[in-house]
């Protein structure tokens, strides 16, 4: 994706003021061994590449095998750290490398979906020998939801749901960078499109408003009550999602859920319906059914177009992170902010936080606030 790898490392280190600063104030991470399953993209090298001069050894997976830049993992290893990463690895391959991560024997963990925290402590119930976890970070809803259903023998801190993260990220970043990768990746516009928008949580909300801005008739369709009811109150049409899709020219997941958009839903859409998820979870949408029931081709770059009974629906990213997998993301400047409180969750995980008793915890806001 990069032309000049070195030159626009030079330019996003340039524009994320915020995180050099954060990195700066790090303690000595000598001794301490971070395993990282997270997006491997060009935003995260600055990071990475602190966290390494600060003596931290650094062990990199993926949250997401088709949002990898292989420039990036190899540009880190060459500065010191150890990954089992690059773009399109397959599950097995994926799999493996929570292994691996874990086999590295870390201290502690920051990670964006929970997979390696899921891992371990499948390990642990089936009796294998795991590594002594001090401390551990969680960036994302999807990993927050997981880590609700266990019981972590290590303090885990939640930083999804801080303002900060929740109200500039999830809110803002994500739905204006997905539509900005729609216009490059189809060179379209939304204007005269049906926009069905499933999920009104933050990123849902996000999603609505930026394609209106760019001209879209919104629609959303929301399972939760109050959700529904906030989206009403909002503006938006509150939609069945079975009969919204028959009319629908973009749908777009929003929701960290599995098979939101069943076969079912497929069926009825109409020929030339544009398809894409910006959910952390890549199994949104039933891309097997498509696979397994209807032709593909490759019209446009991250442009699937599978012939499904005499139709063509057109999957954006084959069904992965649309605006991560096909674009860049946030913007250098509003993830700068993002880093630099992950860089602060760090140094709380390797400080004060590893003396907290075993649980999920929401990241204190002294440990964060002055990365801003």
């Amino acid at each position: 994706m990069y032309q000049d790898f070195q030159a626009e490392l030079a330019w996003a280190s340039l524009h994320m003021p915020r995180t050099r600063t954060a990195v700066s104030s790090l303690p000595d991470l000598k001794g301490v061994k971070l395993a990282c399953n997270m997006h491997l993209d060009l935003k995260m090298a600055p990071l990475v590449e602190g966290l390494l001069s600060r003596g931290c050894e650094v062990f990199l997976t993926t949250c997401n095998p088709t949002t990898v830049q292989d420039d990036v993992v190899a540009h880190l290893v060459d500065k010191g750290a150890v990954a089992h990463a690059w773009r399109n690895m397959t599950n097995a391959q994926w799999s493996e490398s929570f292994d691996k991560a874990l086999a590295w024997q870390p201290t502690h963990l920051c990670e964006m979906g929970a997979d390696l925290t899921t891992r371990l402590h499948e390990n642990v119930s089936e009796g294998k020998p795991v590594p002594a976890i001090v401390a551990g970070l969680e960036a994302t809803g999807s990993g927050i939801n997981r880590l609700n259903g266990m019981a972590p023998n290590y303090p885990i801190f939640n930083w999804d749901d801080l303002p900060v993260k929740e109200g500039l990220h999830n809110r803002h970043m994500v739905g204006l960078s997905a539509w900005q990768t729609f216009f490059q990746t189809t060179h379209l516009t939304l204007h005269e499109k049906v926009v069905v928008v499933i999920g009104y949580g933050l990123v849902g909300q996000g999603v609505a408003a930026s394609a209106k801005a760019f001209g879209a008739q919104v629609q959303v369709a929301e399972l939760d009550p109050a959700r529904g009811l906030q989206a009403k109150y909002d503006g938006w049409p509150v939609v069945d999602l079975a009969e919204a899709v028959k009319n629908a020219d973009v749908i777009a997941t929003a929701t960290g859920a599995y098979g939101v958009v069943n076969a079912c839903h497929l069926d009825t859409m109409k020929d030339g319906t544009f398809i894409l998820n910006v959910g952390h979870v890549a199994q949104e949408i039933d891309v097997p059914y498509l696979k397994d029931n209807a032709s593909h081709s490759l019209p446009m770059p991250y442009v699937n177009a599978y012939n499904l009974n005499g139709k063509t629906l057109f999957l954006l990213a084959d069904g992965s992170m649309f605006n991560l997998t096909a674009g860049y993301g946030d913007s250098l400047n509003a993830f700068d902010v993002t880093l630099a409180v992950m860089a602060a969750g760090i140094g709380h995980i390797v400080g004060e936080g590893a003396n907290s008793a075993n649980g999920l915890y929401l990241l204190p806001e002294s440990a964060w606030k002055a990365a801003l």
